[in-house]
């Protein structure tokens, strides 16, 4: 299959204009000059051009939670739900996804591994979704945050066994709950820390023996140091809350930065709402650390905690990434978070998140030009899965066995003690 377009994304900031990606398989097989690869279709002849559109690596969420619905009231569909149907409602979640130009999702913990169970059906191209790197089941101390995903763990020896379980099973990320969250009304507090660091370093350790990166939810400011004492691989939400407020620690993000720890704030599509939901002061306080954070040259990474209130797979990630701009941060930076960069914090730089020959061909087609317009990132013209076409509605003279036509889309304010006042919309699960 050959893709044409007018720009091709091959490298930070960098269009290779008149471009084309030949995908042979899975993969990405050649990226050219469309004039050197017109005859390079191959076999089946499918040539899809689109000579005004640009071709940007497909997007990554590096943080979701595909067992929960974005509803106003989440938990209350996972109780009432048995495995099966909290699985049918997980396949239309991943294809919402997929069609929203997200080809790769980092899924921060679930229930008995669905999650794991998705993967596979996609990965056998049964149901239509995004790879899905998995926590498999998240853990936190003994009625701690997200304790009803059942990874309630005490003890070195508790922690390091479920630990291997999570990798028996398939887990390529291991999730641990380092603070509370606002999720869980009956436990810690966002700003009270979970677990000891002999149990943290335990878990790192069980999870680095076996190559596999571990993710910590920290809003707790004491919960980002210990984690970043152990050695985690990734931070998520980092909003350094206090019992009294914030305090983001210069000695805490140096080693950050140093230990190269990679950032994902969380940041849903509703980041504008956060001041008539926190308040003006609070609000300046908590966009204004994600900006000292990426002004220290942490590695920020895109994600959405997707499936928490109100929060949903729909082109979420490309509405969130807005927040960045926001704070001034170039074009090029934050579609590099939502590619590349996540792709390499994920541990998977070397399979997705660049337009790179022996990559897999996750690919998205979209009008305009991303670098000069995020919104762009919107205006889905198609999108490749592992070398899947997952929508061509505009050209769908071009469909073949080889193409599924799917098509694109077509609050109670947070007190310091009760809820984690990150920048999306309240309040934040993962």
């Amino acid at each position: 299959m050959l893709i044409t377009a007018g720009r091709v994304l091959t490298g930070s900031g960098t269009y290779l204009e008149d471009g084309a990606v030949l995908v042979e398989g899975d993969s990405i097989a050649e990226v050219g000059p469309r004039a050197q690869l017109a005859d390079r279709a191959g076999s089946d002849g499918v040539h899809l051009a689109f000579p005004d559109a640009t071709v940007v690596p497909g997007l990554i969420d590096a943080h979701v939670h595909l067992v929960f619905d974005g509803s106003a009231d989440p938990l209350a569909t996972l109780r009432e739900s048995d495995d099966e149907a909290l699985l049918a409602g997980m396949r239309q979640r991943a294809e919402q996804l997929v069609s929203s130009g997200v080809t790769t999702v980092r899924d921060l913990g679930d229930r008995n591994h669905l999650a794991l169970r998705l993967n596979e059906e996609i990965a056998q191209r049964r149901t239509r979704g995004p790879r899905i790197v998995s926590a498999g089941t998240p853990l936190t101390v003994p009625g701690g945050h997200c304790h009803f995903l059942g990874g309630e763990v005490s003890g070195e020896a508790a922690v390091r066994d479920l630990v291997r379980r999570n990798l028996v099973a398939g887990a390529r990320v291991i999730k641990v709950m380092a603070s509370g969250g606002g999720l869980t009304k009956d436990g810690p507090k966002s700003w009270q820390p979970q677990f000891s660091a002999g149990e943290l370093r335990a878990l790192v350790d069980e999870a680095h023996q076996a190559g596999v990166p571990v993710a910590a939810h920290a809003h707790s400011a004491t919960g980002i140091a210990a984690a970043v004492d152990a050695g985690v691989d990734t931070i998520e939400h980092c909003t350094w809350m206090t019992e009294d407020g914030f305090a983001l620690r210069q000695e805490v993000l140096k080693k950050i930065v140093e230990q190269g720890i990679a950032v994902c704030p969380a940041v849903s599509p509703h980041w504008q709402m956060a001041a008539r939901i926190f308040g003006e002061e609070r609000t300046k306080v908590l966009f204004g650390q994600v900006r000292e954070m990426a002004q220290a040259d942490v590695r920020l990474i895109a994600g959405t905690d997707a499936g928490v209130q109100r929060t949903g797979f729909d082109g979420t990630l490309a509405g969130a990434l807005g927040f960045y701009a926001h704070l001034g941060m170039p074009n090029d930076q934050v579609l590099d978070m939502a590619t590349a960069h996540a792709a390499d914090a994920l541990g998977i730089g070397g399979s997705t998140g660049r337009i790179k020959p022996g990559l897999s061909a996750d690919l998205l087609v979209v009008d305009g030009d991303p670098l000069s317009d995020l919104s762009a990132l919107k205006e889905i013209r198609a999108v490749v899965a592992a070398g899947q076409v997952h929508d061509l509605s505009s050209r769908p003279e071009q469909q073949s066995q080889s193409v599924s036509g799917l098509h694109p889309r077509g609050v109670q304010a947070a007190t310091t003690r009760s809820r984690p006042p990150a920048p999306p919309s309240p309040p934040p699960a993962g």
